[in-house]
């Protein structure tokens, strides 16, 4: 149970958006199940409707370290998803390690389009930019990809069917490669794992040209959060870096919920 509880709190802490998609269930709560018989769309949806469709608040640090576990750069961030409206919306605001400092606010709108509208403001100078989804987050190893998880929403998907049966924390998975709508500079395609009985997705990687790993994502702990369980941990590494960045999140909150 708890391996189910861990995969759906991945989907919840890595925040991604829903555009089009009625919302279903909560991290903590029972999730969808898939037919025996399921395409690979039908499982990707079964790994949407993991995401929470009411507002929800997210609060941590994101720490880079080399292979070591030297820490080398730390920040915090706040991240609000908002997918019950329209367009659906996520903000990230990235802060300096003790919080005291905004440094960059990104503003990601999922609007039924083929890739989702990405803004990134740097916070000191006001100037405005779009990055590439496969770019890298305050030099940091986690991507834009990392945070809206959007290759759940391209529509070019299929069974790697040599690969069926394969676990993940204990569970059985169906593995599906993924391609982009659109060019998405190095990233190919995506490779997923869903737990073969809920279609929660356990892990991710990013495959290149040659279809080789050059990204990939997972979590690893999972905690109570006012009474649910929810992910507290999330790594994401490039092979060959020397790098790997911890996400942890320490808050899970309602932000509509007036303040005491």
């Amino acid at each position: 149970m708890k391996a189910n509880l861990f995969a759906a709190a991945v989907l919840c802490a890595a925040a991604c958006l829903a555009a089009d998609e009625t919302p279903a269930v909560f991290a903590g709560d029972q999730p969808p199940a898939f037919a025996a018989d399921a395409e690979a769309p039908m499982v990707l949806a079964a790994c949407r409707a993991m995401l929470p469709p009411r507002p929800v608040q997210l609060e941590g640090r994101i720490v880079k370290r080399n292979r070591r576990g030297t820490v080398q750069d730390e920040y915090r961030y706040v991240l609000e998803m908002r997918r019950n409206e329209k367009p659906a919306k996520l903000c990230v605001t990235l802060k300096s390690k003790d919080g005291a400092k905004d440094l960059q606010r990104a503003t990601i709108l999922r609007d039924g389009s083929a890739t989702p509208k990405l803004e990134l403001e740097d916070l000191a100078t006001g100037q405005k930019t779009s990055p590439a989804l496969d770019g890298q987050v305050l030099g940091t190893d986690v991507t834009w990809l990392d945070l809206t998880l959007d290759f759940l929403w391209w529509t070019n998907a299929a069974f790697e069917a040599e690969r069926e049966g394969e676990t993940v924390h204990g569970q059985k998975c169906v593995v599906i490669a993924v391609k982009p709508p659109v060019a998405l500079g190095n990233v190919a395609g995506v490779r997923l794992w869903a737990d073969r009985k809920t279609g929660c997705m356990m892990q991710a990687e990013h495959l290149g040209e040659d279809g080789k790993t050059i990204h990939r994502l997972w979590g690893t702990r999972i905690k109570k959060f006012d009474g649910r369980w929810s992910v507290s941990v999330i790594e994401t590494e490039s092979p060959g870096s020397g790098l790997r960045t911890k996400i942890t999140v320490e808050a899970i909150k309602d932000p509509d919920k007036p303040k005491d």
